[in-house]
């Protein structure tokens, strides 16, 4: 294992996923990089998230906090970093095994870059054989402005700021709409280094509550450009214009990845 000069602490907020939470941490794990830190950020668990925790041992760093959202758990997180390099997984989610070995290498060798952002696979639940769930790939993959596809330097949240606490769902859409609004530099590749895996507990099926975080959170963005330009609300740059790696389709092996 080589190291590297950056310092990857892989941030994982958790809510009842002890089901899922050992394959979060591998996915992590097999990523052969150090120095890179595992934070597990438990946001009041009632079943046996602690108890898998508890399992790696000194591997992750592990810290239980009453149930708050998703955006304070991420928050909590933030806090207890100690690299200068932040990435973030969602415990039913997966990163391909060469996310770091993408993205990391991306924000070296440009120092302006404060962000490096990729695509994700979306694999829903098929079925489940042996007590372990089976997920498969559904459309091609994606690009959108989430946490868990990116990596990011430290010192980009004292730019834009932590996570807004009363954002309950698209917390990291308005995170990143801020940074647009200041002019974040960032770098987008094609390969998929993220699987975002659908089923019957995500917090996205509420989507009548998704629905009305997601219109305020376009509306604080609107409210915010229009305050800082007398009235008038300029256009963000399109992700399609923002600087991007050289190539074709969105490539990565989705479904090989998902189930290794």
């Amino acid at each position: 294992m080589t190291s590297h000069p950056f310092f990857v602490s892989a941030i994982i907020p958790v809510y009842n996923g002890g089901a899922f939470l050992e394959e979060a941490v591998e996915s992590i794990r097999q990523q052969d990089y150090e120095p890179l830190e595992i934070i597990i950020v438990d946001d009041g668990s009632t079943d046996n998230t602690k108890e898998v925790a508890a399992s790696f041992g000194n591997e992750v760093r592990y810290v239980y906090h009453h149930n708050s959202g998703l955006p304070a758990t991420r928050n909590r997180g933030l806090s207890m970093t100690r690299g200068n390099i932040i990435a973030f997984l969602d415990v039913d989610d997966l990163w391909s095994k060469d996310k770091l070995k993408i993205q990391i290498p991306l924000l070296k060798e440009s120092p302006s870059t404060e962000i490096v952002l990729g695509y994700t696979q979306i694999l829903m639940l098929k079925n489940t054989t042996d007590g372990k769930k089976i997920f498969e790939g559904w459309s091609d993959p994606v690009l959108a402005m989430s946490v868990w596809s990116a990596v990011f330097r430290r010192s980009v949240f004292d730019k834009v700021g932590l996570f807004d606490e009363t954002q309950r769902y698209s917390d990291d859409w308005d995170w990143f709409m801020r940074a647009r609004e200041l002019g974040v530099e960032m770098r987008i590749h094609k390969e998929v280094i993220h699987f975002y895996r659908r089923h019957d507990q995500n917090m996205t099926n509420q989507q009548a509550l998704g629905n009305h975080y997601f219109i305020r959170m376009l509306k604080k963005s609107l409210d915010r450009r229009r305050l800082q330009h007398g009235g008038m609300a300029l256009s963000l740059p399109k992700l399609s214009e923002l600087k991007k790696e050289s190539g074709g389709r969105p490539s990565g092996s989705a479904e090989r990845d998902a189930k290794d």
